[in-house]
């Protein structure tokens, strides 16, 4: 198939685009700026042009059989009004200048696989929570229930749409948990606020396998949770982190308090989490290779 990124420069899109590649499948990668000297896997190319504006970069979206929907400002940083408008705007601009060139593909088998994330849900405390559970009402649930929103605008014109609730992605390469371990190697690495808080997490290798399974499953539609079957408290996390990198954690928590004063709104996201479950992977027959946190801590830090 003839596939179409965007976000696809960034760790989960470049081990995307290498397993995409060597199934066989060709792979276009829209990027803002065309970088002489990178590096991409046979059977991929880049292309020029920015998801958020319209523009002659549209024009290639019918050549597609498949649109991967990766683009989004990164939540990472203390939310000022202009840092939340960068993250909605990323996300609902992008997917809506995908969806307006869907339009030419009107009648053909076509397949959109956008990103969406757990923070749908909003905060639960202990609940689990699959597909079925309603959007939550704080910031990061409004602008992923607007995203979703917006990606189905495409079914109007015969596509299947996929809307994929990544947990935190963990990875070699870049993520949230580059900045964990660098704490832990210095032997910082603690719990935050009361360390109870569930984190829904997925391996970057796992999350590129459920985009393959995606694309075979046709029948699969709507909401999945791209998450492993075993959420841990955030308690746990930093634990396991120490433990596989021989840093064993013994400072007390971070207080909620200063997580708050450093973070401000963003610190919620870290203090109170998600127990999301894979609920239609598992019924339909996915495999992960990472089920448990450990076993994916030690893929990535010891090897």
């Amino acid at each position: 198939m003839k596939i179409f990124i965007t976000g696809g420069t960034g760790f989960v899109g470049s081990t995307l685009t290498r397993e995409l590649t060597g199934q066989g499948h060709e792979v276009t990668i829209l990027t803002r700026t065309i970088k002489k000297g990178r590096i991409l896997p046979e059977r991929a190319s880049f292309l020029e042009g920015d998801p958020t504006k319209q523009g002659p970069w549209q024009e290639n979206i019918p050549e597609h059989d498949v649109l991967i929907n990766l683009a989004g400002a990164s939540i990472f940083s203390r939310w000022s009004n202009g840092k939340k408008r960068e993250i909605r705007d990323s996300r609902i601009l992008t997917t809506n200048h995908l969806v307006e060139a869907l339009a030419a593909r009107e009648g053909k088998e076509t397949h959109l696989l956008s990103t969406s994330a757990v923070g749908y849900y909003g905060f639960h405390g202990d609940e689990m929570l699959d597909e079925g559970n309603h959007a939550g009402t704080d910031f990061l649930a409004s602008v992923a229930a607007e995203w979703e929103a917006t990606a189905r605008g495409a079914e109007r014109y015969g596509t299947r749409v996929v809307l994929c609730r990544f947990g935190v992605v963990l990875g070699k390469k870049g993520g949230a948990l580059e900045k964990m371990v660098s704490a832990s190697r210095y032997w910082l690495g603690s719990p935050l606020g009361t360390g109870t808080q569930w984190v829904s997490w997925i391996h970057e290798v796992d999350l590129a396998r459920i985009f393959l399974f995606l694309i075979d499953h046709t029948d699969l539609a709507g909401p999945i949770n791209c998450t492993a079957p075993e959420p841990v408290h955030n308690r746990e996390m930093a634990e396991l982190i120490g433990k596989v990198i021989g840093k064993p954690t013994f400072l007390p928590p971070v207080s909620r308090f200063f997580v708050k004063l450093m973070l401000g709104e963003f610190g919620d996201v870290l203090l109170k989490g998600q127990r999301v479950y894979p609920e239609k992977l598992m019924q339909n027959g996915f495999v992960f290779q990472f089920p448990t946190m450990e076993s994916a801590l030690k893929d990535i830090l010891q090897t």
